[in-house]
């Protein structure tokens, strides 16, 4: 008995997009966004009470010295680093002479030919991996840079 080949097991080709390495860096780029956005109404919080007056500055930087508040700082740098990183590597992908917008001809493959794969694929594609596990790294890192600086 052959099964329906509609429901087959297999991923999808558009579904599996979802798990690849470049996916995972849209969706880190997107949310390290979000959460620099996030951020930015407590530093001008922060900003504003170093206007009021030294008491209430002396005193949020007091309550900084929290280990909870030290947790969220380093977050916040790798945060920062990551979307610097993964930001910086889509400016590579759009501006580098590679993919559809260096080869406007020969862009997609011809549907006749099933095993015909698309020009500089493997180069590209490693290349694009490679910056993205490498951004994801000196993320960390630099996160781990700041957290011994200041412990």
């Amino acid at each position: 008995m052959t099964g329906n080949p509609r429901f087959s097991p297999r991923l999808s080709p558009r579904l599996s997009l979802r798990f690849s390495p470049s996916y995972l860096a849209f969706v880190l780029h997107r949310l390290s966004g979000v959460l620099l956005a996030l951020f930015l109404p407590f530093h001008f919080l922060v900003l504003g009470l170093a206007i009021e007056g030294e008491a209430r500055l002396d005193s949020m930087l007091a309550w900084t010295e929290q280990p909870l508040v030290k947790f969220a700082e380093w977050g916040l740098v790798v945060v920062f680093s990551l979307h610097l990183i993964l930001g910086l590597r889509v400016l590579l992908i759009e501006w580098a002479p590679w993919g559809h917008a260096a080869m406007p001809d020969q862009s997609m493959p011809d549907q006749s030919m099933p095993n015909q794969s698309m020009p500089n694929q493997s180069a590209a594609g490693g290349l694009r991996h490679g910056w993205i596990g490498g951004g994801i790294v000196l993320a960390l890192l630099a996160g781990f840079g700041f957290i011994a600086g200041v412990l």
